[in-house]
């Protein structure tokens, strides 16, 4: 049997593969996958030319230009992985859940791109990491039941138990039963 129609066979049915893939993966998930892989490659390279602190100029300038690509290229895959969040939880639970969960995946990604950018930069972060830590400590004891509301209602988006609606019948022991129809799923 002769070797080459087997391998254009092959390659055509990985050709169809790559388009199923490509059909079910959204442009903006791509992004986001395609500029997080690049920033951690950036990330990687900072140490390899000796940081802000290598011996030479040439090095110390590609180590800055690997960081401040590692920064664009983080703040891209935020916004890129916020959009792709929204448009999830826009099908699932509308924009009065998406529009937090947005912010909420920007400040998290911006946080980290720039703590990291901190220590690529070589400025000094242990200070702020403390006196972040001990904010976050107040902030979370002193917001605990609207944290756990807001986790609670990332679970319930996310499970789906039901759905904008749909009728329930609540059982509570102090005020009994409750009847109701969903009109909203969010975070609260």
């Amino acid at each position: 049997m002769p070797l080459k129609p087997l391998i254009q066979d092959k390659n055509a049915s990985l050709r169809a593969a790559v388009r199923a893939v490509d059909s079910k993966v959204r442009p903006d998930f791509r992004r986001a996958m395609v500029c997080a892989v690049l920033a951690f490659i950036l990330d990687g390279a900072v140490p390899y030319f000796g940081g802000a602190h290598a011996a030479t100029l040439d090095r110390r300038l590609a180590a800055y230009g690997a960081a401040a690509g590692f920064v664009g290229f983080g703040m891209a895959a935020t916004r890129s992985a916020a959009s792709e969040l929204t448009r999830v939880s826009l099908a699932r639970a509308g924009a009065a859940a998406a529009t937090p969960l947005r912010v909420g995946c920007l400040l998290v990604g911006y946080l980290i791109v720039a703590l990291t950018a901190m220590d690529l930069f070589a400025l000094p972060i242990g200070n702020l990491l403390v006196g972040g830590a001990v904010t976050g400590m107040i902030l979370g004891i002193a917001a605990q039941q609207s944290l756990s509301n807001v986790f609670a209602g990332l679970v319930l988006l996310f499970a789906r138990p039901y759905v904008p609606g749909e009728k329930l019948r609540i059982l509570s022991g102090a005020l009994g039963t409750l009847d109701g129809t969903v009109t909203s799923v969010g975070l609260f």
